[in-house]
């Protein structure tokens, strides 16, 4: 039987994602070629599907998935043939029931956690690895703010922050959201639909304002975001699930009080393997000693990719979102 892909010609709406057979070549030097049984589905594939992040097309979407080695190219050194692996890094492709993969961004899986659990976690999890502990590494007794906390970053980030001792104020969109956050150890729970975000986060710190925001909303909560910010505070910027952010005159930031402001990339966090086998090692230890519970993500399957992206940009899904590859 054909192994089969989503492709796409152009930039588009989500029906420009086409299901069809493909031809995988023996894997390159350096490269492992892996079976995959699960892929995430993370907001940056919109912006790629969209055309906001431009990608080399016709291809494929996606960065990140898990499955096992199915043959190695010369000079593969990180994997094995029979490994069961993950990544969330290295050229796009990811919807594809096989493919060949730079084998310097595979990680080898724990027994313990299952090709669902690591697509759902690996680029969420290093997301909020790389936030909480090198954008602005998280201190005991600080309280924070997080946007979407019932989002996929923001599910692993909560758990992971209130870990390392921190207050969190997550904000959501609705009371089942609201609800979530409540569970997964929000302190501080603000529904951005009915309630002045900036204005509570005031009450609750008693009119210092916090010392970071972590903002993957972008245009929609941008200026709330730094209206949180107690002086000298680092605004995080790390997402546009609304949309773009509009250019910010450096003089608001002067306004606020001297603020920071940083728009960050996991690929910068994890540029090289020694970068990447720090974070990785963090986040599967932080999920194996049951700090952060991974929830079972939402699963569609692999060819019903468009639906998948047209839930998630409608913000109808909670947590994680994979494609099943059988």
């Amino acid at each position: 039987m054909p192994d089969y892909a989503i492709t796409l010609e152009h930039p588009g709406a989500p029906e420009v994602m086409q299901w069809r057979a493909i031809d995988v070549p023996p894997p390159a030097a350096g490269e492992a070629r892996v079976r995959q049984y699960a892929v995430g589905v993370n907001f940056i594939d919109l912006y790629q599907r969209s055309g906001l992040y431009p990608i080399p097309l016709p291809g494929s979407l996606g960065s990140e998935g898990a499955g096992v080695v199915e043959a190695v190219g010369a000079g593969v050194t990180e994997v094995a043939v029979g490994d069961r692996v993950a990544y969330c890094s290295g050229p796009v492709g990811a919807y594809a029931q096989v493919r060949n993969v730079p084998a310097a961004v595979l990680v080898k899986l724990p027994d313990a956690i299952g090709f669902e659990t690591a697509a759902a976690m690996m680029l969420k999890g290093l997301t909020a690895q790389y936030l909480l502990r090198q954008t602005f590494v998280v201190q005991p007794g600080q309280t924070i703010l997080l946007h979407a906390a019932a989002g996929g970053v923001g599910q692993i980030a909560v758990q992971w922050a209130r870990a390392l001792g921190a207050a969190v104020i997550g904000t959501v969109g609705g009371e089942a959201k609201a609800a979530m956050a409540r569970a997964l150890g929000c302190d501080f729970v603000i529904d951005y639909r009915r309630e002045d975000v900036a204005a509570r986060v005031r009450d609750i710190t008693q009119g210092q304002g916090v010392p970071v925001v972590y903002d993957g909303v972008g245009k929609d909560t941008f200026t709330a975001s730094l209206d949180c910010l107690a002086p000298r505070g680092l605004m995080v910027s790390f997402g546009n699930a609304s949309g773009a952010v509009p250019p910010v005159a450096p003089l608001e930031l002067t306004a606020r009080g001297s603020l920071y402001l940083t728009r960050p990339t996991l690929a910068h966090y994890i540029a090289t393997r020694a970068a990447l086998a720090a974070a990785v090692a963090e986040l599967f230890a932080v999920v194996q000693s049951g700090a952060v519970k991974i929830a079972p993500p939402r699963a569609y399957a692999l060819q019903d990719a468009a639906r998948a992206h047209i839930d998630l940009q409608a913000r109808q899904t909670t947590g994680s979102v994979v494609l099943r590859c059988e």
